[in-house]
């Protein structure tokens, strides 16, 4: 091989390439960049979905040998579906949901209506606001932890300054009837200013001349509150809850580092409950099944509520 024709090959490999890719229609491009990405979260998402789904239909146990693994097909399912601590789990979680949804919306939207009017140190307020919610959920979780303390906890002193009680007379975390509403106040605290900017960049959506053409036709600061904010704001509400509904669905570490599912089971949420089927009883079939129910009930309620917030948002 000559050296004028060594030096052509280099030259006209990019040529005849791009000459490919030319020929494809954008469709085909479009496919060949995502492929990459849709073959990973396969091999990251359906294919343990998958083997997790094969599991749960066996009494298989990670601490045993895979001779021991016999097929039991539902028989996971339905003993997950008669088990009252299971039950008792589900109950705790749906407790520690719906006064954490209920109390990051309202409070949430509260502080993003009040930001949004223009006033002196905004910025400022709404740097301290968002705080808690660049922490990790182990250090609220150790955090809040010291402030429970009886003796030396902060929490306990302002109770006993606000109510006149003894602060020593009573522990957040120790106490049944107390507890669970210990971790619904920690995860407000963290997660509240989250709802607060979805809130607040709904807010700043609606345009002043609705507002304006309202106040022409003598329309009360409550009623434009009623007829325009709230019915413009509430797609916001909506994936806010969605996406806070989600994560606190299978909210784990910040309960583990406040309570670890106690006192007894009272805070067991059914990620902590699922953890200690698959680590620490080792019950990887059962474990799966669960995870599988877990995930099937997340999933459905999730696309009803989808369906619901596409129909306000077509208003």
């Amino acid at each position: 091989m000559t050296d004028e024709t060594t030096s052509r090959v280099p030259a006209s490999a990019p040529v005849r390439l791009g000459r490919k890719i030319k020929g494809l229609s954008d469709r085909s491009v479009a496919w060949l960049f995502i492929a990459p990405t849709i073959f990973l979260l396969l091999a990251i998402n359906i294919f343990p979905l998958i083997w997790t789904i094969r599991l749960s239909l066996t009494n298989f146990r990670a601490n045993r040998t895979s001779a021991d693994i016999e097929w039991v097909g539902l028989r996971n399912y339905r003993r997950i579906l008669t088990d009252p601590d299971i039950w008792n789990s589900m109950q705790a979680t749906a407790h520690f949901l719906i006064w954490t949804l209920v109390l990051q919306v309202l409070i949430g939207f509260t502080l993003a209506y009040l930001i949004n009017k223009k006033f002196r140190g905004n910025d400022m307020w709404t740097t301290i606001i968002v705080l808690p919610m660049m922490l990790s959920p182990a250090v609220v979780g150790n955090f809040w932890t010291f402030l429970y303390q009886p003796q030396i906890g902060l929490f306990n002193y302002v109770v006993g300054f606000l109510t006149g009680a003894d602060p020593s007379s009573f522990s957040m975390i120790g106490d049944v009837a107390l507890a669970p509403w210990a971790i619904v106040i920690v995860d407000t605290w963290m997660w509240t200013p989250f709802v607060m900017l979805i809130c607040l960049a709904g807010l700043r959506s609606i345009p002043e001349s609705i507002y304006e053409a309202a106040e022409c036709d003598r329309a009360s600061k409550w009623r434009q509150f009623w007829t325009i904010t709230i019915p413009m704001a509430l797609p916001f509400l909506m994936l806010a809850v969605l996406f806070r509904g989600i994560e606190n669905f299978k909210m784990f570490d910040l309960v583990v580092q406040l309570t670890g599912g106690g006192p007894g089971s009272i805070t067991e949420l059914t990620s902590i409950n699922l953890k200690r089927e698959a680590f620490e009883k080792w019950r990887t079939g059962y474990a799966s099944a669960y995870a599988v129910i877990l995930f099937v009930t997340v999933f459905g309620l999730a696309s009803i509520y989808v369906k619901a917030l596409n129909k306000v948002k077509e208003r």
